[in-house]
């Protein structure tokens, strides 16, 4: 989940060095597609879609849906449209979107392309870690790609063998005598394999004394002696593998990358060595919330049986208007919940966070299944998006943290 309360204060090194030739603006690398031509600087005074970018991602929605290809125009709409843009700092580029906006901005999107919202939250989820983490020289060199649209950022943490708390990497960095890394293993689950220009990769780095701030610290998300490291997309050693076929969120692009004897410079690492785990705790205190994706997803639904309804004359019957009604509440108090972890107004921000997530994926797959009965045979119709939104919805519930470990880190502090 991104972050997006500490926007303006940039945060200090812990390295002097500057990026590599192979992380500083110059040509593009390769990645095995076709890169969008470089826009100027993108200065967003809007903090939600436009219509019109609305309309594109939401024709392109169901074009992916049915290949299951990486939704390449959607991407390329993203880019476009300025929303990448949506956590930069202003000094950098940016729209400077706190939590409320971005979360509003996601669900949005969501409702016309879950894909694309969960490329777009997790573009911005990275983002905000460079934000909060990063060094002055990252912040030059970064921040204004992934404000431009030059740069889609994607983040690299799961894996197959580990667990959904991130406890049991495979994945290893080691320090050379020269100072750089190699990393090395394979990672699964990555939105926007492929499409990414730059990776967030976390790792064991076998480094497990505790940072400054208490790493060691059991958050019940991560572990001592994980570092993250930003990765280019086309850096030797780095190689993604779109092969993964989903059911849902099939434009996501969601798949494999693997890191083999991939060298990068110390620079190319993003906070501490060995403290991932506590920049990984801080996330949920951001506000930025997953719960928006799905709350964009039930809007949809609703929005078919509306439709639907119209279309059949429906509305003249009071247990239809109910029945709608009741949907419309499920939804709206889903919408209510998001928006206050987004505001960071609770007692304790990162568990509203945590709640917002399971409370909004739930009610979402809730409502479309209710919608789905609402269709009758209409929505049995393979082509109906009422599928789709179904499918997208249990996806959300999937996604990092999964619902069952959001409850395990909401009631971890009950254990102790």
């Amino acid at each position: 989940m991104g972050s997006v309360d500490s926007l303006t204060p940039l945060r200090g090194s812990t390295s002097a060095r500057t990026l590599t030739d192979s992380y500083t603006v110059g040509p593009f690398p390769a990645t095995g597609h076709r890169r969008a031509p470089r826009p100027e600087p993108v200065r967003v005074t809007a903090l939600v879609p436009s219509p019109e970018v609305l309309e594109r991602l939401a024709a392109c929605a169901e074009a992916a849906d049915v290949s299951g290809e990486p939704d390449r125009d959607a991407v390329q709409v993203l880019r476009e449209s300025g929303l990448l843009a949506l956590v930069v700092p202003k000094s950098h580029g940016g729209a400077g979107a706190d939590a409320v906006a971005l979360n509003t901005c996601v669900e949005q999107v969501a409702s016309v392309n879950a894909s694309a919202a969960i490329m777009l939250f997790q573009h911005c989820a990275v983002t905000s870690r460079i934000v909060e983490n990063g060094t002055p020289a990252q912040h030059r060199d970064l921040l204004p790609k992934l404000a431009a649209g030059r740069w889609l950022a994607a983040s690299a943490w799961s894996e197959s063998g580990a667990g959904a708390d991130k406890k049991n990497l495979a994945t290893q960095a080691r320090r050379t005598p020269d100072g750089e890394w190699i990393l090395d293993g394979a990672k699964s689950f990555t939105t926007s394999a492929g499409l990414a220009d730059v990776y967030l990769v976390l790792a064991q780095s076998r480094d497990d004394s505790p940072g400054p701030d208490g790493a060691a610290q059991d958050t019940g998300y991560g572990a001592a002696g994980q570092t993250f490291f930003l990765v280019p997309g086309g850096h030797p050693g780095l190689l993604p593998d779109t092969s993964m076929r989903l059911s849902g969120m099939r434009g996501s692009a969601t798949g494999f990358v693997s890191v083999r004897e991939c060298r990068v410079p110390d620079s190319a690492r993003l906070g501490a060595p060995g403290v991932a785990a506590s920049i990984i705790a801080r996330v949920r205190n951001s506000g930025a919330s997953l719960g928006a994706v799905a709350v964009g997803v039930a809007q949809a639904a609703l929005d078919a049986a509306h439709a639907h309804a119209g279309r059949r004359g429906l509305y003249a019957h009071q247990a239809v208007r109910h029945r709608l009604v009741d949907l419309a509440t499920q939804v709206e108090s889903a919408r209510a919940v998001v928006e206050r972890a987004g505001r960071r107004t609770a007692a304790d921000p990162g568990m509203a966070t945590l709640h917002s997530k399971l409370a909004a994926s739930e009610a979402a797959e809730r409502v479309v299944a209710d919608v789905a009965r609402f269709l009758g045979s209409a929505g049995y119709v393979e082509t109906h998006p009422i599928n789709r939104f179904g499918r997208d919805a249990r996806a959300v519930a999937l996604m990092g943290p999964t619902n069952d470990l959001c409850k395990e880190l909401v009631s971890l502090p009950w254990n102790r």
